[in-house]
């Protein structure tokens, strides 16, 4: 990767910060005169509000206001969230319930907020919210995924919120009716709390008829428009920052209800107000992940090539629409419905659901793991089915290299890909030919072993066009504004270091500057592993601007043609001249020069199109069947991620991601009772992997470079997660087939995978 970039395993430079404590978070800088908001939150998941009496709170001590729907109405604020509708396969517009900031009149989910005290103190917030009389009258509680049941919205009586399709309905069920063979399995994903390092929260402050809000997101401009709309505010009077992040992991990309209260009550109170999440209450009031029910088909003809595929399947939304749900599991979910393989037809139906829980939205992913283990699980129950070495049929049904670009059932165009070859070293590096001896001394020891594989290919997603500044300082180094936000990704590190890639300045001399309104006129955030493709686009048309301009001075300065200057990659060489002059004497040279327009450089730049990392994981599980434990033994990823800037920090985002899919096959699992209460809502109901948990991860990478960006990048940040789930869960399904136990669904918790052995045993008597 020589023209763009070095492709070195560059430590992070922010690390020296987090890892002495210097971190900046929002809770640190919070104003040290600011107020404290407490959330008051409904105790109950269904019910008419027929009392709220805060007279009580309001006079308590150091109480400063106790904020309710009234308020914010009387104050003339556009108090509700919006989101974005997923479109209906029959062309109709589906209603669109109304998401109160705070609750109007009805709460419907625990843990909804429904008054924010502010006081002196956080202590003094608690006591007073104490005091806030609220009675209410039950209704039924809705937490099935069936249309009907108590309606939570009367515009939709049977909860159904959104109905979707994509493909060819037609087409699909007549490659169903020709086939000599159907396989099908029910496969339900559960639902996951996110569970950040550092919970939400956000502060605000305003000066001279200007809202400055610090929130911790994944990108500042998102939170902006939703404020100006809210608080009816001008553009220019709305600054909103970001710091320091302690993991987004899609949780933090959509607003809340907190971040508007909070702002209403620093202007009403004339005070800046904090506010910061507590861990359960996180639990209880974050979007959480996944939880949808799919039944999944798919039709082979006589050769075991695929002839069809046809998925049904139902969404839990939580109570109220978060703001890209209904995207998730329709259009984001159809981006690789079928995956890296060659399906002629194929139909997806996908209803929404309202039920009386969080809601729920973008967890690490967003659509592409769910869909990615459906097809997987499918095509792992298939192999078992006609008797087919599970990386044989996979193979069968690949997109060949020659097919690329191949257009999808569902509108996408994957422009390159190489399967065959990155499972092949997937094979190798895992050691699969080992496999047969380690399953024997397994047995021999009373264990139960099992080898899954999961294929995936993902559709980078976000925004596709992006903002960048390059800024020349007196001090003699160089800023690099960005548009997308860190979470813990390491973007200061990877954006200084394509920038140095690019011009030969020191990296250390290169700062990136992120996270704020006023210093960054637009950005599209983080999210859907866009940052690298859509960041370093930019920035290599800022750089292409820089040296066009930079030459154009060097010849006047040196009264030679504009074609006689030229760049090396580190310096500027002018024909007849011994001066070697780089990036940073130059900017020299012409603030001496008094040409300050040289020392600023702006761009904007659109990607032509989406990036498709793929790759192969191939996980081997150990199970004692005494106590139903299931431990990862072995763990191999090789990727295709493209080109490489920091492969040491691309492994790091694989093994996160890796992580994540773990906790959810193995320990992750949100429960509710019959009546919505929440029973996993503090760290000892409810399971995170650890340390024990995990096993070493193997990482390797096969670069096809895609064609879809100048850099031949592909986004690497949520690959892990998608492929994690089904490479587990067909690990235990295999170790526990011989056992005939025929239908495996996450987590595999001891109890779990237990009490399917006890089962087992008793039928096979």
């Amino acid at each position: 990767m020589d023209t763009f970039g070095k492709s070195q395993s560059v430590k992070r430079v922010e690390d020296v910060r987090f890892l002495t404590g210097e971190g900046r978070y929002v809770d640190d800088i919070a104003p040290d005169a600011a107020l404290h908001a407490f959330v008051f939150r409904s105790p109950v998941a269904h019910a008419v509000i027929e009392t709220l009496d805060v007279a009580d709170a309001r006079s308590s001590e150091g109480v400063h206001a106790v904020i309710v729907a009234e308020d914010l109405e009387a104050a003339g604020l556009d108090a509700h969230i919006s989101y974005t509708p997923a479109p209906s396969r029959d062309g109709s517009v589906w209603p669109a319930p109304r998401r109160p900031i705070l609750a109007e009149n009805r709460v419907r989910f625990v843990g909804e907020p429904i008054a924010v005290v502010i006081a002196e103190t956080l202590q003094q917030a608690k006591d007073a919210a104490e005091l806030i009389e609220f009675d209410y009258e039950d209704l039924p509680v809705k937490l099935d995924l069936n249309p009907g049941g108590q309606a939570l919205f009367d515009e939709l009586p049977d909860n159904r919120a959104f109905d979707y399709g994509i493909g060819d309905e037609a087409a699909t069920e007549a490659a169903f009716e020709a086939a000599a063979k159907v396989i099908s399995l029910e496969i339900p994903d559960n639902r996951i709390i996110v569970n950040s390092m550092e919970p939400r929260g956000c502060f605000a402050e305003w000066a001279e008829g200007r809202l400055h809000m610090s929130f911790n997101g994944q990108g500042v401009w998102g939170m902006k428009d939703r404020l100006v709309t809210v608080l009816g505010l001008d553009e220019q009077d709305v600054r909103v920052t970001t710091t320091d992040v302690g993991g987004g992991f899609g949780m933090k990309g959509m607003v809340y209800p907190e971040n508007f209260v909070v702002a209403f009550a620093a202007r009403h109170l004339n005070r800046p107000v904090r506010w910061m999440s507590e861990r359960t209450e996180a639990m209880l009031s974050d979007n959480a992940g996944r939880d949808l029910q799919t039944l999944a088909e798919l039709a082979f003809d006589a050769n075991h090539r695929i002839l069809g595929y046809r998925v049904s399947t139902r969404s839990n939304l939580g109570a109220y629409s978060s703001q890209f749900a209904q995207m998730i599991q329709s259009e984001l979910f159809a981006r690789v419905l079928t995956g890296p393989y060659d399906i002629p037809v194929a139909y997806q139906r996908c209803e929404g659901i309202y039920t009386n829980t969080t809601q729920v939205d973008a967890y690490r992913g967003a659509g592409r793991p769910e869909a990615i283990y459906v097809l997987e699980r499918l095509m792992d129950r298939a192999a078992r089915e006609l008797g087919i070495a599970p990386n044989d049929l996979r193979r069968r049904n690949f997109i060949a290299p020659d097919q690329f670009p191949y257009a999808t059932v569902t509108g996408e165009t994957y422009d390159v890909g190489d399967f065959s070859r990155v499972l092949t070293r997937a094979e190798q590096t895992s050691d699969i030919a080992g496999y047969a001896a380690r399953s024997a001394a397994d047995r021999n020891a009373g264990r139960l072993r099992g080898l899954g594989i999961c294929y995936y290919i993902e559709s980078i997603l976000g925004a596709p066009s992006e903002d960048v500044k390059v800024e020349f300082t007196e001090e003699g180094g160089a800023l690099i504004y960005v548009g997308t936000q860190s979470n813990g990704q390491g973007h200061e590190t990877v954006f200084a270091q394509f920038l140095s890639d690019q011009t030969g300045i020191p990296a250390d001399r290169i700062a990136v500057v992120q996270g704020d309104s006023d210093r960054i006129a637009r950005g599209g955030g983080t999210g859907g592993s866009r940052s690298v493709t859509v960041q370093t686009n930019v920035t290599l048309t800022a750089v292409a601007d820089i040296k066009a301009g930079f030459g154009a001075f060097l010849a006047e300065e040196f009264d030679v043609e504009a074609n006689q200057v030229s760049f090396d990659d580190e310096h500027f060489r002018i024909e007849g001249s011994n001066e070697t002059p780089g990036m940073l004497d130059v900017a020299a040279r012409a603030r001496a020069a008094g040409r300050d327009d040289l020392l600023s450089w702006t761009a904007t730049q659109k990607l032509p199109g989406r990036s498709y990392p793929n790759g192969a994981h191939i996980a081997e599980v150990v199970i004692d069947p005494e106590t139903g434990e299931t431990k990862v033994d072995r763990y191999s990823v090789v990727d295709d991620f493209g080109n490489l800037i920091n492969p040491m920090l691309a492994e790091g985002q694989v093994h996160g991601g890796v992580a994540q899919g773990l906790g959810q096959a193995l320990c992750e699992h949100v429960v509710y009772d019959e009546d919505g209460q929440l029973l996993t809502a503090t760290f000892m109901d409810y399971a995170m992997p650890r340390a024990d948990t995990l096993p070493m991860i193997g990482f390797d990478t096969v670069p096809v470079p895609s064609t879809a960006n100048p850099m031949g990048m592909k986004g690497c940040g949520e690959a892990g997660t998608v492929g994690a789930m089904a490479a587990v869960a067909n690990a235990v399904q295999d170790a526990l087939w011989a056992r005939g136990i025929k239908q495996v669904d996450m987590p595999f918790t001891p109890m779990r995978v237990w009490e399917m052995l006890k089962d087992a045993e008793q039928q096979a008597q």
